[in-house]
């Protein structure tokens, strides 16, 4: 094989069955310990599946939450707990499978805690946000598949991680808070909703009559097997809130299912339109009177008998009063 270059070092040796055997021997604890970190996370995934069971069941026998609350609490526990020890379990897999290749995974080591103390001082609006996460967790202020309002963006909670939160408003735009920024949380979808009416009327309607006719909506709606199940309540009438430009305010409220308050109070509020067109119950609205710019002829005015000479009378009064006065105003000679 006089063709090869001349190589500066030995191929024999390079290519021993020592040094295969050895390359094969890494090789082959390379693709054990990442065999390994993928049976631990299916086996972890299994773990954390039944301790969601578990805390489920528990929570049923407290009986303090409704099933709809229990499973958004464990769904987002399970799924930050499945997350965080997949990560650490692939990142031991890592670094034994850099240690199988040659590579000192030791002074990597601390280089990272030297690394990770640099970072920490220079990272603590990160460190907040896991905090703030996991106090977020632990008091179970939300949930995923919670509607919240986050400082002042409401909106579907769709994720709850250690650092973030993420919201889909109606609109579909995604919102993604940081947890250590968030100053104000507002859960609409916790234990139990409400929906708050308004409802105005015109100020010469009877405010006893509309009232019962408010009440007799919210009896025909508990009793409608699509809409009463929802209800925890009857609607709860307050009376007359506030006397507003155009219209008397009366404000009720009704308690429903997690969820179900917008879907109960548009349908409330379509039986009230429809029961005051049929009891001629007026909802007052602002109106408006558009110019158009054409010529209008002039406002025909007619005088009355005597009202001529009326206004001859005072014409001459106000020119009598008003020549008396500038010749009084006028300057005089000065004496000689």
């Amino acid at each position: 094989m006089e063709w090869l270059p001349e190589l500066p070092f030995d191929v024999n040796k390079v290519v021993s069955s020592e040094v295969i055997l050895n390359i094969g021997a890494s090789l082959i604890r390379m693709v054990f310990i990442l065999l390994v970190a993928f049976v631990a996370t299916k086996i972890i995934g299994r773990i954390v599946r039944l301790f969601g069971d578990r805390v489920r069941k528990q929570l049923e026998q407290n009986g303090d939450e409704s099933r709809v609350e229990r499973e958004k609490r464990v769904e987002t526990l399970s799924r930050v707990l499945r997350l965080t020890v997949n990560i650490t379990i692939w990142a031991v897999a890592f670094m034994l499978a850099l240690r199988e290749i040659g590579y000192d995974v030791g002074p990597l080591i601390a280089g990272a805690g030297v690394v990770g103390l640099a970072i920490g001082f220079g990272a603590q609006n990160l460190v907040r946000d896991v905090i703030t996460g996991l106090f977020l967790l632990l008091e179970n202020q939300v949930r995923v598949g919670d509607v919240a309002v986050i400082n002042g963006q409401g909106g579907l909670v769709e994720e709850v991680n250690l650092r973030t939160i993420v919201l889909r408003d109606v609109e579909g735009t995604v919102h993604v808070f940081p947890n250590g920024v968030i100053t104000a949380l507002a859960n609409k979808t916790r234990g139990f909703s409400c929906y708050v009416f308004d409802i105005g009327v015109a100020y010469k309607e009877d405010t006893d009559r509309v009232v019962a006719l408010l009440r007799q909506v919210s009896a025909e709606l508990k009793e409608d097997p699509d809409f009463g199940p929802d209800m925890l309540d009857n609607i709860e009438i307050f009376g007359v809130d506030k006397f507003a430009d155009s219209a008397v305010v009366i404000k009720g409220r009704v308690r429903t299912k997690v969820g179900a308050q917008w879907k109960i109070g548009r349908e409330a509020n379509r039986r009230i339109k429809k029961i005051f067109d049929a009891e001629g119950v007026e909802i007052p609205f602002p109106h408006m009177s558009l110019y158009t710019g054409d010529a209008t002829k002039p406002f025909p005015l007619e005088l009355g008998s005597g009202s001529e000479e009326l206004i001859r009378k005072v014409v001459r009064e106000e020119l009598e009063r008003h020549s008396g006065k500038a010749a009084a105003d006028a300057p005089r000679d000065a004496p000689e």
